[in-house]
């Protein structure tokens, strides 16, 4: 086994896929399982994602899923990747982190996303309001969950009589998310941390990350710079291992981009028997560095390329394998041969 600069650390976004042939109840404890694995293997983080009218993931609510990782866990951190804020109320964000910090004070992260990350007709659902579907007021929403945190809202501000609980001790870590060059401004303008996603616009991950690092200026919630990559990793003890099992999410992936909008996982052998068509072919082709796929050592050199690319010193692996035992075999595979593990699970 070789062990890399073991600086580069590395987390888990979770989108919990309800993966085939399983169900709701045993997708949630599967939850739990990795994100004890997580913890034993040596992980930083382990995060959960936000959607919504998508059956075949179960991550519709991060800061419920938070709570419970947090309470089954002893010391990773655990969070939000991320609370899209323009679905809720930034005060009922500020309510709901906050008693996940208080319950479990220096572990909770809460990411922010500038998008809702659902259609218009399910936003309408959660949103309840026409005038919020279009309202597009993300810096507003921004300043005022920042203010609550901050319990620093201007006496004329109508918010200025909201008195919440506790202090603003009382605050997670806070990064803004990125997936286009939106993202950015924010982060640098608040001195937050910041994330970008990889594996939605790998393009522009190298430049919106080393952007970040040159420009950020200490603040009251960071001294230095914080950024991490998302990227999606596959990886086995084969490379014919590893290529199988991405199957799934390369077949996802380039259903996606050619219209059709199905974000199951399908099983190994379904994507190793589907034909492509033309369009597709094309799309797997242009999806590549949406994807780290190969044995661990292949995979560990890859990331730590992405890392010196990029200037983090963190990667947040999104998980897309097509089941639970793969996706601990290759979590384990990966802590040992960057030498992650704390005790051997």
């Amino acid at each position: 086994m070789l062990i890399r600069d073991p600086k580069l650390k590395l987390s888990i976004l979770d989108t919990v896929h309800v993966y085939e042939n399983t169900n709701a109840e045993e997708t949630l404890q599967n939850v739990t399982e990795m994100v004890q694995l997580a913890e034993a293997l040596g992980y930083t983080r382990y995060w959960f994602t936000e959607h919504h009218n998508a059956p075949s993931m179960m991550s519709t609510s991060p800061d419920l899923l938070s709570m419970h990782a947090a309470a089954h866990t002893k010391k990773i951190r655990v969070g939000s990747g991320g609370v899209m804020l323009p679905n809720h109320s930034p005060l009922k964000v500020m309510e709901n982190f906050s008693l996940l910090e208080g319950l479990h004070p220096g572990r909770i992260d809460l990411g922010i996303g500038r998008a809702s990350g659902t259609d218009g007709k399910t936003m309408m659902a959660l949103l309840r309001s026409e005038e919020l579907l279009v309202a597009n007021d993300f810096p507003e929403q921004l300043d005022e969950l920042l203010s609550f945190f901050e319990r620093s809202f201007d006496k004329t501000h109508p918010f200025s009589q909201i008195h919440t609980p506790g202090d603003k001790s009382i605050i997670p870590d806070l990064y803004i998310l990125g997936a286009s060059r939106g993202g950015l401004p924010f982060a640098l303008d608040k001195g937050l941390g910041f994330v970008f996603a990889g594996h939605l616009a790998p393009q522009l991950a190298m430049p919106m990350l080393r952007a970040y690092k040159s420009n950020f200026k200490a603040s009251q919630y960071l001294n230095e710079p914080k950024s991490m990559l998302t990227i999606i990793v596959i990886t086995a003890e084969t490379e014919e291992e590893a290529k199988y099992l991405a199957g799934p999410v390369e077949l996802m992936w380039a259903q996606l981009i050619t219209g059709k909008q199905d974000i199951r996982i399908h099983t190994p052998d379904e994507a190793q028997n589907h034909n492509f068509t033309l369009d597709e072919q094309r799309a797997k082709e242009q999806n590549k560095d949406r994807f780290v796929i190969g044995n661990v050592g292949s995979v560990a050199e890859k990331l730590h390329q992405l890392a010196t690319a990029s200037l983090v010193d963190e990667i947040i692996i999104a998980d897309f394998y097509p089941n639970q035992e793969s996706r601990k075999k290759g979590h384990r595979l990966l802590a040992e041969e960057l030498g992650l593990i704390q005790v051997k699970p």
